[in-house]
């Protein structure tokens, strides 16, 4: 099976490094052509440097006029956006009674209202052309909770709920809308874990190791593909069986 993104125009939040980034690359090597997206400019233009038909935008994703640039941006550069992977997510973690406010706000703004706004910005072109796909990355924290990230989990259980009822809103418009629910991926924040810590968190995971970056890239690949036009207002759980 071969997934063909050929034509298509992808913007990918939070696409600087980790998921993102292996998202985006992974798009473009579908033949999409694809916003790599980030706080910082620089960054975002060296992934894209990288990426076939790529174009590097710098975002702050939880601000509405910053958002409806962006999308006007990416649509004037490659004349549509097709694809919309909300990825953008940041954690600031601490029990629920330490929790100060500002934490709270911060991370479901970047989590969750970043999503909300950039799906209504986007989704506009979308339903004029009749065609979209949308990919919300959710963790599986916002299915079973987790203690010490109580924003965190609200954030993530939230993008669920904003993917259903978006599904239903769209699906007359040929726009899917689904979510992935990572389980634990490789990344820098995996990477900072003790050996005593890894060892105990892989006993958990029925195929005993944590996932890629990869396997959420080709996860949202495929929901992107023509191979999943009968697909939307689910959540993928990619965990290696962790939450069975």
């Amino acid at each position: 099976m071969k997934i063909d993104l050929t034509g298509k125009s992808a913007l990918v939040t939070g696409s600087t490094r980790g998921i993102g980034r292996a998202i985006a690359g992974t798009l473009a090597a579908c033949g999409a052509k694809v916003a790599v997206v980030g706080r910082d400019k620089a960054k975002a233009d060296a992934v894209s440097a990288e990426l076939k038909d790529s174009r590097g935008f710098a975002c702050d994703v939880a601000v509405p006029a910053d958002v409806l640039k962006l999308v006007e941006d990416v649509e004037k550069e490659f004349g549509a956006i097709d694809i919309l992977v909300n990825n953008a997510g940041i954690t600031k973690d601490n029990l629920m009674l330490r929790l100060k406010d500002e934490d709270w706000d911060t991370v479901l703004d970047s989590n969750l209202r970043s999503a909300f706004l950039a799906i209504r910005a986007a989704s506009r072109g979308m339903m004029k052309r009749r065609w979209g796909r949308i990919v919300n990355i959710s963790s599986v924290v916002g299915l079973m909770g987790n203690k010490g990230q109580t924003n965190y989990a609200a954030s993530k259980a939230g993008l669920i709920g904003l993917t259903k009822s978006v599904a239903k809103e769209l699906a007359s418009r040929n726009i899917l809308c689904n979510a992935i629910a990572p389980g634990f991926i490789e990344t820098d924040m995996t990477g900072a874990m003790t050996e005593e810590a890894r060892t105990a968190l892989m006993a958990q995971i029925p195929l005993a190791r944590l996932g890629t970056p990869a396997d959420i890239a080709w996860t949202t690949a495929f929901l992107c593909s023509e191979y999943a036009s009968y697909i939307t207002g689910q959540v993928l759980v990619v965990d290696g069986g962790l939450i069975m």
